[in-house]
């Protein structure tokens, strides 16, 4: 149960990678499609839950109910009612084993936030997270048994290129720096640009590349007023000869071959708080030098050696790790080969495995409790 395509968003991506990998293990796997309007639903696409039609959480689990185990993609803003409150009520109507994966765990939720996540822990026989991070948020916020929470990575596609980059013979004017994802404050976006300002004072700037649509929720709301200030603020930094906007929404392979053709990925993200993030997963999984921003997520994927982190809102801190994976010797291909080593467990069909294995093991038990004779 999860947004899915055509909804164009970081769960629904994330839920159509995940269907297509469970199926090639050998899963039989149908989606329950949350939406805001009605659609016609498409193979593997079994059920949409509309938002707002009486009787919808109902039909919901009716359709739920005839699977082995649910799998709930959980972020607060993608289900019906006030932070999505109406998935409990989904919830609480199974029969089948539920297994709630949490896409964000926040250190300090509103009380509703609080209210809502613990309803999904109580009724759910498996927590899913995907850092180490989140999973102790969780046990630290919540009252969950510890042997009910799995870590399981995001997943990524393997999109290493074949080539090893010869960065010696590359000059910096000719590299690439990419930031993707649906765009919307919050990026950091604008620390990027003059981090690029402050480095183009000490070498030749790189391309920077800044892909992806606005995200259709800020859209709505407030047009391209956050992507209109960064084209006017690039320019005003003379920037206007290296920074591209790229305001396509790219997916699959198209969306991987522009990761794989370029050098390094920046993410320059505001948030102190995110405990998983694709883009960065896809990064790593791409065998890509990264500077980020220390959030969660990044601190725990990069520390071994597979980026640069920088302090949140600092040009100083972009400017001087571009300047060290752009200009110093080895510093790039060692990144590049530390985030090699990570892949395998990043990949899809590794991913898919033990989600498969979870499922079948709550079914295996709910089944043996079955048997079970009454006391």
């Amino acid at each position: 149960m999860s947004t899915y395509p055509s909804t164009q968003c970081g769960i629904a991506t994330f839920c159509e990678s995940l269907v297509m990998a469970l199926a090639r293990a050998g899963a039989q796997v149908g989606v329950v499609r949350v939406v805001d309007e009605p659609d016609r639903p498409r193979a593997p696409v079994v059920h949409d839950w509309v938002a707002g039609e009486q009787g919808a959480t109902q039909r919901a689990a009716a359709v739920l109910d005839g699977f082995d185990a649910v799998l709930v993609q959980h972020e607060y803003g993608i289900f019906p009612g006030a932070d999505g409150e109406e998935v409990l009520d989904v919830v609480a109507r199974l029969h089948v084993p539920v297994i709630t994966v949490l896409h964000t765990v926040l250190t300090q939720p509103t009380p509703n936030q609080h209210r809502v996540l613990a309803g999904l822990v109580a009724r759910s026989a498996a927590l899913v997270t995907m850092t180490e991070t989140a999973r102790d948020r969780l046990l630290a916020g919540w009252v969950v048994d510890p042997t009910r929470v799995t870590v399981i990575p995001h997943g990524a596609v393997d999109n290493r290129s074949h080539v090893v980059g010869a960065w010696t013979a590359v000059p910096p004017e000719r590299r690439t720096v990419l930031t993707w994802g649906l765009l919307s404050e919050g990026k950091g976006i604008e620390w990027a640009l003059l981090g690029l300002a402050e480095l183009g004072e000490r070498i030749a700037l790189p391309t920077y590349v800044v892909l992806g649509q606005t995200h259709p929720r800020v859209l709505e709301r407030e047009g391209e007023a956050y992507r209109d200030r960064l084209v006017r603020m690039s320019r005003d930094l003379g920037l206007g000869d290296t920074v591209r906007f790229d305001g396509r929404y790219l997916a699959g392979p198209v969306l991987r071959r522009a990761v794989r053709a370029c050098d390094v990925v920046l993410l320059p993200y505001d948030s102190r708080d995110q405990v998983t993030s694709g883009v960065l997963t896809e990064a790593v999984a791409a065998g890509k030098p990264v500077v980020s921003t220390a959030f969660p997520h990044a601190v725990e994927l990069l520390s071994g050696g597979a980026g640069a982190l920088v302090p949140q809102r600092d040009p100083s801190a972009i400017a001087a790790a571009l300047e060290r994976v752009l200009t110093i010797d080895g510093v790039a291909e060692r990144m590049a080969a530390v985030a090699r080593g990570l892949t395998r467990e990043l990949l899809w069909p590794t991913v898919a495995e033990r989600y498969v294995a979870l499922a079948a093991g709550l079914r295996d038990a709910r089944g043996a409790a079955a048997l079970r004779p009454a006391v």
